[in-house]
């Protein structure tokens, strides 16, 4: 199974990093994990002009992503899921993109271009964080699929 997370991020070194190296060695064992964080000059001018023009440029440069998998769209209005309905999302697919977007979240004609949106809570939190928590439940998907105890 291939996994991709693509972002609306700039490429940095982050604190992170150490974290997300872990837990995709340990999704390794379950599916091969790819991370794309795009950030264009496009974006950068788009969040000087407005929340509208900053949702329509992530919609631009997302959209060529979408082809050939199954889409899970990461919005705050998206439905709030539990781990198990989580591994489902999972579940007999070959593969899977996860999308995180940028500060002003996604306009309406992006979201329908996913199988299914979903939040991690109603917090919010920054595009790092949501990789790191996104990552876990990906290896907590796995692990309940696979009747591994990590999830218990």
């Amino acid at each position: 199974m291939n996994i991709e997370i693509v972002s609306i991020a700039k490429k940095e070194r982050s604190v992170y990093d150490p974290l997300y190296k872990e837990l995709v060695k340990m999704i390794s064992r379950f599916a091969k994990v790819d991370t794309t964080e795009l950030f264009t000059k496009d974006v950068t001018k788009a969040h000087t002009i407005s929340p509208e023009a900053s949702k329509q440029a992530y919609s631009r440069l997302l959209e060529p992503y979408t082809q050939k998998s199954f889409n899970v769209i990461l919005h705050p209005d998206g439905k709030i899921i539990d781990s198990y309905e989580f591994s489902k999302l999972l579940d007999d697919k070959i593969a899977v993109k996860f999308f995180i977007g940028g500060a002003y979240g996604f306009e309406d004609n992006f979201l329908k271009k996913g199988d299914v949106v979903i939040s991690l809570g109603n917090i919010t939190m920054s595009h790092k964080i949501a990789k790191a928590v996104l990552l876990e439940q990906i290896y907590r998907g796995f692990s309940i699929l696979s009747n591994h105890p990590y999830h218990k």
